[in-house]
């Protein structure tokens, strides 16, 4: 859409087209042009974005990649990030229980399949997973992956070497852990771990073999800088993954009372990403429907994957309004088999396909 615009001259290629078509070329974006990214004009929305679809569709073309996330373990949490519904120094009313059995988390693994996601998420709260939140994992992994062929991804706190290796045996495929912010705001966020546990986990996923994923949340009354920071320094760990969340401002938490974005704002945040990261997956996370609401179509012209259905603690939109967005684009999704094949088709049809319109 935005680069027929282009082409048939309705929005003039300039400079962020011009950048875009540097870094295709070889060049990298710098720190300072990041920042020049976010404190950008809004008039130049339109054509920021041209900018990061051209990079995007230069990777990847017009695919998205779906996600579906299980919260396998809710609450219980030992650590005071002030973002999160489920730590220690939360009062919001939420779910807690320990880890799901296994018959639950296939069980989930086959509700993301028949979401027609492409990677299913095993998600637990806590510092560090358990021994038996080891064995429950490990163990539930090769039967999902036999049964459905999904790429797994497993988001378990910190992660020691031998933890990393043992995730990478049973056949995970990529390991969260997000940075969350820029090195200097991070004691603003969080005290009882630090930075450099969370770089320190991510290098130990990386020498296991393991794929990265790792990201951040806007809006956490951090400045742009620190967020540029941030992307810098996941462009310097090689993190192929990277889900940019934006605030949701839950009751109970130290954030409940933040507002800092709009719409405009979090989608210069998104083609920031693509700018400094052009070849790596960027997935636009939670929140995005509270502050993107009406441009969340825009988004994917920035980023190529999204999360289907809800998040840990909070809903997310109906997944036939995902679908109905991403086939309004023209674009097409990228799901698994059960030998674990990548196929690109259309989203379902929303009006003939029932798993399109549950909750």
């Amino acid at each position: 859409m935005i680069k027929g615009l282009i082409d048939q001259g309705a929005i003039p290629a300039g400079r962020w087209s011009q950048r875009a078509q540097r870094i295709l070329g070889g060049e990298l974006m710098t720190p300072a042009e990041a920042n020049e990214i976010l404190d950008s004009p809004r008039e130049e929305i339109l054509e920021l974005l041209s900018g990061a679809y051209r990079l995007r569709s230069h990777y990847f073309g017009n695919r998205v990649q779906l996600y579906f996330l299980v919260n396998a373990k809710s609450g219980i949490c030992p650590e005071d990030c002030h973002y999160c519904s489920q730590s220690k120094i939360s009062d919001a009313e939420i779910p807690k229980y320990k880890i799901l059995s296994e018959d639950e988390l296939l069980e989930g693994a086959r509700r993301a399949a028949q979401l027609h996601s492409r990677t299913y998420c095993i998600v637990i709260s806590g510092r560090s997973p358990t021994p038996q939140e080891m064995r429950t994992v490990t163990s539930v992994v090769p039967k999902i992956k036999q049964e459905l062929g999904l790429h797994i991804c497993a988001c378990l706190g910190l992660l020691t070497p031998d933890l990393a290796r043992e995730l990478k045996a049973c056949g995970v495929d990529r390991v969260n852990h997000n940075l969350n912010t820029g090195e200097d705001h991070y004691e603003e966020i969080c005290t009882t771990h630090t930075y450099a546990d969370r770089v320190e986990t991510l290098q130990a996923v990386r020498d296991a073999g393991l794929e990265m994923c790792s990201g951040g949340i806007i809006g956490m009354g951090e400045q742009h800088e620190h967020i540029v920071q941030m992307a810098f320094a996941l462009r310097d760990l090689g993190v192929q993954s990277i889900p940019v969340n934006f605030l949701n401002p839950i009751d109970g938490t130290p954030l409940e009372d933040r507002n800092d974005l709009d719409p405009i704002k979090s989608l210069q945040h998104l083609a920031m990403f693509r700018f400094v990261n052009p070849d790596r997956e960027i997935r636009i996370a939670g929140g995005r429907e509270i502050q993107l609401r009406s441009l969340q179509p825009l988004g994917l012209f920035a980023a190529n994957s999204i999360f289907v259905g809800d998040y840990l603690t909070t809903k997310g939109q109906l997944p036939a309004r995902d679908y109905q967005m991403i086939a309004d684009l023209g674009f097409q999704i990228v799901v698994r088999n059960e030998r674990g094949e990548e196929i690109v088709c259309d989203p379902p049809e929303v009006r003939n396909d029932p798993l399109a319109i549950v909750t």
